[in-house]
């Protein structure tokens, strides 16, 4: 089993939960965390590339990763877990207009970046289409994991208008590697490692 991890805005893969999920699913599952592009439309190509060229089994995600996984999961036929997702990031980044730095070391060395209004813009852009292709029939494959003291993200209404699959953890907007072993692990290998019948992808791709 692959499986594809997608990072929040700030992280990188190199994050808390990025290594925590390798750990806790070694010997179970290779998990892929590289590092996403800072503008949206970018980070989707470069996500569905390497869904092309690696073929993973599932996508996990996290906030900002998690908005890109809902997007592309029913596109390519996996199966998603969505950690606090982040569907409305432009009223993350607006009152953020910046400099800032990445939390977690990225692979290019690079830890500087910033958010304008070009940025919001973008992000504008792909928010206005994230549901263009949902489909019904997959209700019950993303899965919702939403932290109870999560202070940034309050999408959990947003998602259940959709999908079906929710929980919780005592936890908030980033899980800790404790968090990650705990609750995230448990709904990977219930809904993806174990999954009884292997889900017919060809059905989810939209006509």
């Amino acid at each position: 089993m692959k499986i594809l991890f997608l990072h929040g805005f700030f992280a990188s893969g190199q994050c808390v939960p990025a290594v925590a999920l390798k750990e806790a699913l070694k010997g179970k599952a290779e998990v892929l965390t590289p590092d996403l592009p800072i503008h949206p439309k970018e980070a989707i190509n470069f996500i569905r590339n390497i869904i092309d060229r690696e073929k993973p089994d599932a996508l996990v995600g996290n906030s900002c990763g998690s908005f890109y996984a809902q997007m592309i999961a029913p596109i390519v036929g996996l199966p998603a877990l969505l950690g606090n997702p982040y569907f409305k990031m432009t009223e993350f980044l607006r009152p953020r207009i910046g400099a800032h730095q990445y939390k977690s070391p990225r692979q290019d060395g690079k830890q500087d970046f910033i958010i304008d209004e070009q940025l919001i813009a973008e992000f504008a852009e792909i928010e206005e289409h994230q549901f263009d292709n949902y489909n019904p029939s997959y209700k019950d494959v993303v899965i919702g994991l939403f932290g109870e003291n999560d202070t940034l993200a309050h999408f959990e209404p947003l998602f259940r208008k959709y999908y079906n699959q929710c929980f919780h953890f005592p936890g908030g907007h980033t899980p800790t590697a404790e968090e990650v072993q705990k609750y995230y692990v448990p709904l990977i290998e219930k809904f993806i490692l174990d999954e009884p019948h292997p889900i017919d992808r060809s059905r989810f791709f939209k006509q």
